[in-house]
């Protein structure tokens, strides 16, 4: 596994409208890593915010694909059409992850099993707030859901995952949906 550089893109894709550790888009992280020659690796760009210590950018841009070890590039960005879970399934099922975005609301902080649902949260692209990624899709007892992979760490939810309905654009789970095709340096 090629361990890839965070704080590249928290430094380096502010012209991508990333506001570092106060959020962006993944669809915009992966146009920035397309056009500026990829992203580099860890070792050669490591994390160092974290904390609670962390400003929209830490620091100036360091990234030279000169003289780092780029460990991937994007070659395009695929992005979905708002709510297309259809495609989306697809897409996890046969070939990758996808990166998604939804709008996190208070009850989802105690998640630890089941597939969550929420009545408060809203479907558009405007509301959502954060960033994951969907791994998977299944049906439990009924209920389509996706998997998804959160940040929040292993001791949250289902050791870092979830399940949020499928099939209902559920937080706008499919607003804001893309994935890379990429090129391993």
């Amino acid at each position: 596994m090629i361990l890839l550089s965070e704080q590249q893109l928290v430094d380096c894709a502010g012209d991508y409208n990333n506001h570092g550790c106060n959020g962006g888009l993944p669809s915009q992280a992966f146009e920035y890593t397309h056009y500026s020659g990829g992203l580099s690796r860890m070792d050669d760009y490591p994390y160092v915010c974290g904390d609670g210590h962390c400003s929209p950018t830490s620091g100036p841009c360091r990234f030279d694909s000169r003289i780092m070890n780029v460990g991937v590039n994007v070659k395009s960005v695929v992005n979905f059409t708002g709510g297309d879970e259809d495609s989306m399934r697809i897409v996890v099922g046969l070939h990758q992850p996808v990166s998604v975005a939804f709008e996190v609301v208070s009850d989802l902080r105690h998640y630890s099993s089941g597939v969550y649902s929420s009545t408060i949260c809203n479907s558009t692209s405007e509301s959502v707030n954060h960033a994951v990624l969907a791994v998977g899709y299944g049906d439990l007892d009924g209920v389509p859901y996706w998997t998804i992979k959160n940040s929040w760490g292993f001791g949250w939810g289902d050791k870092g995952y979830f399940k949020i309905a499928r099939g209902l654009d559920m937080c706008g789970v499919a607003q804001c949906s893309s994935f890379p095709l990429v090129a391993f340096a």
